[in-house]
């Protein structure tokens, strides 16, 4: 792997998918993020870790930061690092090049104290003025948080800055934290005149749950648990990335017939949420019919998973070294039937969105990214295809299973409401395919490799194509064989400044729709 105009040197990583890594200087740090724009690659996640009292223990030095950044490119994953001045730890921001890197820099900020040098915005992003005073939750040297210590703080969050938008008529609207329906807490500042949105700001992390100081605390063959607990619709996703990341520090071989349950499950994740979404956006666009029979379909869904992997939403089985269950034959042959009548029933639930006028009215032009603004804002996942952006794993660099498999790429390039419906029943009719494909060309054999963590420091890393988009994981093993450091990467990070700009131009009652549209994740943002 190389970067234009640079002499990094790119170590590989025995990954399924190709992964290397590299470290960089100050200046070279700054010169791979613009190497990566120029090239039309994308950054896929920003992290900071903290290496002082890990390598001190090991080897005796004193270590220090770490900031982390990984692109993805035409061949593969970029993971450069650059390690910082332990007596003031700074880094060049990204920001500049990257817009929604902002946000991760403002992360790194609030968990570890390290900033970045050119920070265009410095407000706290996930520390809401609740923590005790000076905690950093993923420095090595920080009290860990507990009951007696939350009682010292002060329970009223701090003032949050939004920016204010002044003139004739303007006023703001203040929705959430708390919402009417059952989702997760986030805050939506609305400036507007009359009912037409003029700027939208986003206030997020009220469910921070301090998941990445507790992957330190874990044992690397128990960790997998929490990963598929960072977003409950991604549990496949990110129990297979962190597995993979894990497999990948440890040098284990994971059987096929593992590796080929592990793409069923997955696809049976991506149709379980896109018949959920598709019910979901009928409803916010006053069609109830819609969310009734997406629901019946989603349970039928579920049960068979429940029959099948004895939980509906696949928890935990995704394991280290492969999977922790084996189904029957006659149980494949339950899921293929399920996906020839899913199949049917999604094709003519389609025909009715498609002809329906008061759908497609509220559907069309609604919270429209063009691909220009899709490029050049870093919108990626399920969203971004529907915008334009021609990027899935599956298919950009396919492993096994999905190198067997002729996994067709589903793009829409409106980048509106109706795109992003377009594409999520494209991308439900290729997974029934998949599906069935699986069922019938499942390897014999065992589904599960043992894997001993290594005594010495290692590095791995995991790329899945869920549902939302690609989750990441990264991770750091120390010389005993503990973790040192879990950074999980959903791709909400990168889309939920993109709905800010998204329903600019429209009125606020379309909101809940454009928003549903995109269907992000609190929970695998505010880790």
């Amino acid at each position: 792997m190389k970067l234009p105009g640079l002499d990094l040197v790119f170590d590989p990583l025995p990954a399924p998918l190709p992964i290397a890594r590299a470290r960089a200087t100050r200046s070279e740090w700054s010169a791979a993020a613009q190497s990566v724009a120029a090239a039309s690659g994308r950054l896929v996640a920003l992290w900071g870790s903290d290496r002082r009292r890990h390598d001190a223990r090991a080897g005796g030095r004193a270590g220090t930061f770490v900031v982390c950044a990984a692109y993805a490119l035409r061949d593969g994953l970029a993971w450069v690092e650059l390690e910082l001045d332990d007596a003031s730890p700074s880094y060049p921001g990204l920001g500049g090049v990257f817009p929604f890197a902002n946000r991760m820099q403002r992360a790194i900020a609030d968990t570890l104290a390290v900033a970045c040098d050119n920070a265009g915005d410095s407000r706290a992003w996930l520390d809401h003025g609740v923590w005790p005073t000076g905690l950093r939750p993923l420095r090595g040297d920080a009290v860990p948080f507990s009951p007696s210590s939350a009682c010292a703080a002060d329970p009223v969050p701090a003032d949050y800055r939004f920016v204010r938008v002044e003139g004739d008529g303007v006023h703001e609207i203040a929705v959430g934290p708390v919402h009417a329906g059952i989702i997760e807490p986030g805050h939506f500042r609305f400036s507007v005149v009359g009912e037409k949105v003029l700027r939208l700001e986003e206030r997020l992390g009220y469910v921070h749950k301090g998941i990445e100081r507790r992957f330190t605390e874990l044992a690397p063959l128990d960790a997998h648990r929490l990963a598929g607990r960072v977003s409950g619709d991604s549990t496949v996703a990110f129990a297979w990335a962190y597995c993979m990341a894990l497999e990948s520090a440890s040098g284990c071989a994971v059987p096929q017939r593992a590796v080929w349950l592990r793409g069923l499950m997955l696809e049976r994740e991506r149709v379980a949420n896109h018949l959920g979404d598709l019910g979901a956006l009928g409803n916010d666009a006053g069609l109830a019919f819609g969310l009734a029979q997406f629901s019946r379909l989603r349970e039928d869904w579920q049960r068979l998973s429940f029959d099948t992997f004895g939980h509906r939403f696949m928890m935990d089985r995704v394991a280290p070294g492969g999977v922790a269950f084996d189904p029957a034959p006659v149980t494949l042959d339950r899921m293929r039937a399920q996906c020839d009548a899913i199949e049917r029933e999604v094709l003519a639930l389609r025909a009715v969105y498609d002809e329906h006028a008061g759908l497609q009215d509220r559907f069309m032009g609604a919270g429209r990214v063009t691909p220009q603004l899709a490029a050049q804002l870093g919108l990626t996942g399920l969203a971004g295809r529907a915008s334009g952006q021609a990027a899935d794993l599956r298919c950009d660099h396919p492993w096994a299973p999905y190198d067997r498999l002729e996994v067709a790429m589903v793009t829409h390039r409106n980048g509106d409401v109706a795109a992003r419906v377009s594409v999520r029943f494209d991308e439900t009719i290729e997974s029934l395919r998949l599906i069935r494909a699986l069922c019938a060309g499942l390897p014999a054999g065992p589904v599960r490799s043992d894997l001993a963590v290594p005594a010495r420091p290692s590095v791995g890393a995991g790329r899945v194509e869920g549902w939302r988009g690609e989750a990441f994981v990264a991770l750091e093993l120390d010389a005993g064989g503990r973790i040192r450091r879990c950074h999980c990467h959903d791709p909400s990070w990168q889309n939920w400044p993109v709905l800010e700009h998204a329903v600019i131009g429209n009125i606020v009652p379309d909101f809940p729709l454009i928003n549903k549209s995109f269907n992000l994740s609190y929970s695998g943002h505010d880790l």
